[in-house]
């Protein structure tokens, strides 16, 4: 299940927007002026489907639409407020679903908190999110960002860290709407990327004090915590492969031949000898060896057995190796003076022309954004999501605005996204205006 066209009307009470996002190329590129709702229609995209329902409430329009590949569509329509000026009552959002055969779902509204009741008792945000000085009855500062939050900013933002009693019931969401959910994955990538703000609050971290964590250092220990994973994928393997080896030695009925044996033992060096220089394992991960000119019966069963576990073993990084490699291939082609590599306990690491190692914090705010972005898409994301990036160009030079869509087809080789993007820069397009949205002025009446 796919998104095939976006559509919004009366946008800040004058817009009509129509996206019809690029389903061959899977990039589609939304190009307009200051203000004319690049941002919010990303935001609206990612509200709907990360449940961030606060924001598609906090946007002024009358009517979203979602369109996907098999013809159903959602309206999410903004419900008329009270006519009483002096009334704080905020407007509610339905959801109209009309599935391929034109049959059309009741309508579900979600449960909003409005500012001034919230489904969890104020004592737990004090006890589990850190970071937060209360200021107020119901107002907190947040530290890193110096953020005022109210009771709904607190919900939209940590109410996944709040224990699970206490969190929106998705159990309470239509089948429709949970089959959509299950179906397209969003990511949104925001143009305040550089402080990692998810992670400054998770379950089990009660000691209240100031955080602040940037993106590109929790990013590194983040592949760090990945290689760790497949490393512990790599040794668990090798452990039920050797105890089982002698049986499966014993019982090999079939051998490859001597010339099979050298070339597959040469192409598992070649194979080892790419991760190694990868950084996804170490130089002493078994010992290379040459294969005799000649090999009796009993060794050749051997030695079939050992390059099938062989294979096996270095198939489980068969899918972070691409990702890895292309990262560091982007980064060292950019980046001037220093060069990144990758380490298994520390993720990755930069270092100058002299020697030094950087802190990935050391690094200048365009080389940060770049870092943040690329690692978004290559380690962030499941195949099939669909990836929000708003203002991709910020403080890159236009060179690397001029390479960045290039980099970006590489990268959707190595998984099927889609990418919905919003620039003010024709440097980012180049000369790709075929996959361009351009926002356009309201009609005058």
């Amino acid at each position: 299940m796919r998104i095939k066209q976006i559509t919004v009307k009366h946008l800040f009470g004058i817009f009509d927007h129509t996206i019809n996002l690029n389903m061959e190329e899977r990039i589609t590129i939304i190009h307009g002026k200051n203000g004319f709702g690049k941002t919010s229609i990303l935001q609206l995209v990612n509200g709907f489907f990360n449940l961030k329902y606060s924001d598609i409430r906090a946007i002024p329009f009358q009517k979203f639409t979602i369109i996907f590949d098999d013809k159903s569509f959602v309206d999410v329509v903004k419900a008329s407020t009270s006519k009483n000026k002096k009334s704080n009552a905020r407007p509610k959002i339905n959801f109209n679903f009309t599935s391929s055969d034109q049959k059309e779902e009741p309508t579900f509204s979600p449960n909003l908190p409005d500012g001034k009741t919230i489904s969890f008792p104020l004592s737990m945000i004090d006890d589990v999110i850190p970071g937060l000085d209360r200021v107020g009855a119901e107002k907190w500062i947040y530290t890193p960002t110096e953020e005022i939050l109210d009771l709904e900013d607190i919900d939209e933002r940590f109410g996944e860290y709040l224990t699970k009693q206490f969190q929106k019931e998705y159990k309470e969401y239509p089948d429709w709407l949970k089959k959509i959910l299950d179906s397209i994955n969003v990511r949104f990538i925001e143009s305040q990327r550089l402080l990692d703000i998810s992670n400054s609050a998770k379950i089990g971290r009660t000691i209240r004090m100031p955080m602040t964590l940037y993106s590109v250092a929790s990013y590194s220990e983040d592949l760090a915590e990945n290689i760790q994973t497949k490393l512990a994928e790599y040794g668990q393997l090798s452990q039920t492969l050797d105890r089982t080896f002698p049986a499966r030695v014993v019982q090999k009925k079939e051998s490859l031949t001597d010339d099979e044996l050298r070339e597959k033992i040469d192409q598992l060096e070649r194979e080892r000898n790419k991760l190694i220089s990868a950084g996804l394992l170490k130089k002493d991960e078994d010992s290379n060896f040459q294969v005799k000119d000649s090999i009796d019966d009993s060794t050749r069963k051997l030695l079939s057995v050992y390059i099938e576990d062989v294979e096996r073993k270095l198939n489980v990084f068969d899918d972070i190796y691409p990702k890895v490699e292309l990262f560091k291939n982007i980064i060292n082609k950019k980046y001037s003076f220093k060069s990144v590599t990758i380490d298994q306990g520390k993720g990755f690491i930069f270092t100058t022309e002299e020697g030094e190692v950087l802190s990935p914090t050391d690094l200048s705010s365009g080389e940060q954004h770049e870092l943040v972005i690329l690692y978004e898409l290559l380690f962030k994301v499941k195949p099939n999501t669909l990836i929000l990036i708003d203002e991709p160009e910020m403080s890159l030079h236009i060179s690397w605005q001029q390479e960045f869509l290039k980099d970006l087809q590489e990268i959707t080789k190595l998984s099927e996204l889609d990418i919905l993007m919003a620039t003010h820069s024709p440097d980012i397009i180049n000369d790709r205006w075929d996959l361009t949205v351009e926002l356009e002025k309201p009609k005058q009446k």
